[in-house]
């Protein structure tokens, strides 16, 4: 029964949907109804600006760690137990079919960065270094995310984590699927650019020369 419990506080952690209720509340302005649609961290920054998708960075970031460590502060379990995976998979599952939000949601990126912040702190240093670079090169948040993901599933398989492996390749593949929109437009150009980066200034260039 408590293990039950815990489960759905871990669930119900990751169905809060941060961007939504920080832009009704703040900014009287539904982000599912601006910009890409998404509630996620990029949306947010986009429709709302640098504070706000900050703060949803942070929080969706934490309600993934907290709802992963949930088991070793009240189940007593080892910080290294793969029943922490159990739990991550949980918020995460909330954060993309949020009972909050009409069972839908957002892709899962920082919420699945938060859990693996408390299941294995140095894989999400290295994942947290890949994203940041690859946004400066590319300055697409989606192929950085995309990418990201598949670097880290392969250092979980190279690391022999298998519990790990074997939902970093899920994750991995619903990232993508989630991104499928992102992919088309990532190949036809004309995908969203962060104001700052390699990509971006390659894609001013390119417009100043048609000009």
């Amino acid at each position: 029964m408590k293990l039950a419990l815990l489960l759905l506080i871990a669930y119900l952690l990751g169905a809060i949907p941060n961007g939504v209720w920080i832009g009704k509340r703040f900014f009287h302005t539904d982000i599912r109804k601006a910009g890409s649609g998404n509630i996620g961290t990029t949306n947010t920054f986009r429709v709302l600006g640098p504070v706000a998708g900050s703060a949803v960075l942070v929080l969706d970031l934490a309600k993934g760690t907290v709802a992963t460590l949930l088991p070793v502060w009240f189940l007593h379990v080892s910080p290294h137990s793969p029943m922490l995976l159990l739990f991550g998979l949980m918020a995460i599952l909330g954060h993309t079919v949020s009972i909050f939000d009409h069972f839908k949601g957002g892709k899962a990126v920082a919420t699945s960065a938060g859990m693996l912040l408390a299941y294995n702190p140095l894989l999400f240093v290295i994942a947290a270094t890949c994203f940041v670079s690859l946004i400066y090169l590319t300055s697409m948040v989606s192929l950085a995310s995309m990418i990201s993901f598949t670097i880290i599933t392969i250092l979980c398989f190279v690391i022999q984590d298998w519990y790990l492996s074997v939902l970093a390749v899920c994750l991995t593949i619903f990232v993508f699927w989630r991104h499928r929109t992102n992919i088309v437009r990532i190949k036809n150009g004309t995908e969203s650019m962060v104001s700052f980066g390699l990509g971006n200034k390659r894609r001013q260039r390119q417009q100043q020369k048609q000009d």
